[in-house]
C-alpha cells in the first residue's frame, strides 16, 4: 500500500509538476488584483480536478467502448509520456512553453493555460488512466491514486497561492531546472509503462 502511494505520488507529481506552474501563474495573472488571482487559482484547481477526475473514472471505459486494449493504450501512452518528458528535458520547459498561452479573461485564464495544459495536461491525463487500470490495480489501489491526485492538485493550488514568494526564492531559472528533473523522472516511468504494455500485450 505504501509502495503504491509513493509510486502514484511520484508519477503524478512529475506529470502535473506544481513547481513549473509558478512562473506560468505569475505571468498570466500579473495584471490582476490579489482577489482576482485567488479566484483564478480556485477556478484553475476546480477545472483541473474535473478533467482529471473524468479521465480517472471514465478513461478506461471509453477505451473499452472504442475497442482499444489497455496494453496498447499503455504502450502508446508510455510513448506519449516519454515524448512529453523528452520535451520537458530538451525542448521548451513547462514554464517557458506555457507562459505564452495567457488569455485576457480571468476565467479563461484559469481554464487555459492554467487548468489545461499546465495542471491537467496530456501527461497528467495519461498518468491517471494508466494508474487506474482495472486489470492491474485493485479498487483500493485506484482509490489511493484518486486521493493522491487530489492531494497533488491541492499542493498545486497552494503553490499558485504562494507563487510570489516561491518565485522570489527559486527564480524562473530554478523552476525550469526542477521541471527538467521532473522530465527525467517521467521519462523513466514512461519507459517502464512501455515495457509493461509490451509484456501484457504479447503475454510474455
Amino acid at each position: 500500500m505504501m509502495e503504491n502511494l509513493i509510486s502514484s505520488f511520484i508519477v503524478l507529481w512529475a506529470a502535473i509538476d506544481p513547481v513549473g506552474t509558478v512562473p506560468v501563474f505569475i505571468a498570466v495573472t500579473k495584471n490582476y488584483s490579489e482577489a482576482e488571482k485567488r479566484k483564478i487559482a480556485y477556478y484553475a484547481t476546480f477545472f483541473a480536478l474535473f478533467v482529471l477526475g473524468f479521465f480517472l473514472i471514465m478513461g478506461q471505459f471509453i477505451l473499452e467502448k472504442m475497442g482499444v486494449p489497455l496494453p496498447a493504450f499503455q504502450i502508446s501512452g508510455g510513448v506519449i509520456l516519454f515524448l512529453f518528458a523528452v520535451d520537458m528535458i530538451f525542448g521548451d520547459s513547462k514554464p517557458e512553453s506555457e507562459i505564452a498561452l495567457a488569455t485576457k479573461s480571468g476565467k479563461e485564464t484559469a481554464i487555459f493555460p492554467l487548468a489545461m495544459p499546465s495542471i491537467a495536461g496530456p501527461g497528467a491525463i495519461l498518468a491517471v488512466v494508466l494508474l487506474t487500470d482495472n486489470s492491474r490495480h485493485s479498487i483500493q489501489s485506484q482509490a489511493i491514486t484518486a486521493g493522491v491526485m487530489v492531494f497533488v492538485v491541492f499542493i498545486n493550488f497552494i503553490v499558485m497561492r504562494a507563487s510570489g514568494a516561491i518565485s522570489k526564492f527559486l527564480g524562473v531559472a530554478g523552476a525550469i531546472l526542477i521541471s527538467k528533473v521532473m522530465g527525467l523522472i517521467l521519462a523513466s516511468i514512461a519507459a517502464t509503462n512501455i515495457l509493461l504494455g509490451i509484456k501484457d500485450f504479447f503475454k510474455i
